[in-house]
């Protein structure tokens, strides 16, 4: 059995993780931890563990997280980067479901992320867990840097069409929207109920934090510079992102419909729905589905691609276990074949 860790587990994305490496057939889950909760059972905690697990949440150990045979982080921006280094010394694999790792250019990270990063030598060696694009190098990773929410939706809607130079890339338009969980568990006025629901409103127009991590894939996959206009927006709902991209095509010759499931035919996660479709986000509740529509409206030169995925699950949790079996040799979908929950 796999022994894993998890550091931070008392959040949204934690419990997460606990939910889908508890019925995982090869992990046994060795520590979750949090300096708030030391001593508390995970199934007082969170009473949809009850009958699941016996453990408690410890205090952050490294002698505990080091006898494990990975380890993810589900902390603030900031945490990983502090503790991980010890952790990839001890030979220890480690996942971040933080952005500490995401970004490779340090001085980016810091203006973006307002803090000085702690170990900016290990940027250069993580590895963006997005399996559609790094599957392989992922397999060789001992540190990976787990996608955010809305760059997994955009990067997995935008790749066929800029591998195969079908759109323009110097005016692509990202439209996402998000619910609620997406702002994490802690107190905030601005998240309660009173203050989301029966309204709707865009936020961090002038830059949010996933534009230049979304950036970043794109002119991997494009070999060149990419114009990207990131818009997101809040969704009165608990759970989904929903990411409507929209670019100029280089050609009306192309059969977009095809190019999508020519490029993800083989891919377990994703899933290219039929011409015509309208992709929801209830769709993929509870489960590690992408699920993707393309559109040409009205037979002009734009692209309109529709994208949808649990920004939990595909977007967070999910995702973390998916490049684990990848880092560890185990079947990729081990754990993740959790249907989406319907209502």
């Amino acid at each position: 059995m796999i022994s894993c860790g998890i550091v931070g587990a008392t959040g949204y994305t934690g419990v997460e993780l606990l939910r889908i490496l508890i019925q995982h057939p090869e992990v046994q889950i060795r520590c979750a931890t949090s300096r708030s909760e030391a001593g508390i059972a995970l199934a007082d905690f969170f009473p949809s563990l009850r009958g699941m697990t016996n453990l408690e949440f410890t205090a952050p150990d490294h002698g505990l997280l080091a006898e494990c045979d990975v380890v993810f982080f589900a902390t603030p921006n900031g945490t990983a980067m502090k503790l991980v280094p010890a952790l990839l010394d001890a030979g220890v694999k480690v996942i971040d479901l933080a952005a500490d790792f995401r970004l490779k250019n340090a001085s980016v990270w810091q203006q973006w992320y307002g803090m000085e990063h702690a170990c900016p030598d290990l940027l250069e060696s993580a590895v963006y867990g997005l399996p559609e694009l790094n599957r392989e190098s992922i397999k060789q990773a001992q540190l990976v840097a787990n996608p955010g929410c809305y760059p997994t939706a955009t990067v997995l809607a935008l790749m066929p069409l800029l591998q195969q130079r079908l759109i323009n890339a110097d005016s692509i338009i990202a439209d996402g929207k998000s619910g609620i969980s997406g702002a994490g568990r802690g107190a905030n006025a601005a998240m309660l109920a009173a203050e989301t629901s029966e309204s709707f409103k865009a936020y961090a127009t002038a830059g949010h934090r996933h534009l230049p991590e979304i950036r970043q894939s794109l002119e991997i996959i494009h070999g060149g510079d990419v114009k990207l206009t990131f818009a997101p927006h809040l969704i009165p709902m608990i759970r989904g992102i929903h990411v409507t991209v929209y670019a100029g095509l280089t050609t009306q010759e192309a059969d977009l419909q095809a190019v999508f499931e020519s490029v993800y035919k083989n891919e377990p996660f994703v899933d290219v729905m039929p011409a015509g479709s309208q992709p929801e986000t209830r769709s993929c509740k509870g489960s590690n589905m992408c699920r993707i529509a393309v559109h040409r409206p009205q037979d002009a030169d734009t692209v309109v691609v529709l994208s949808v995925i649990d920004n939990l699950v595909k977007g967070a949790a999910g995702q973390a276990v998916q490049n684990m079996n990848l880092m560890l040799g185990l079947a990729e979908t081990a754990g993740l074949q959790a249907v989406a929950l319907s209502p």
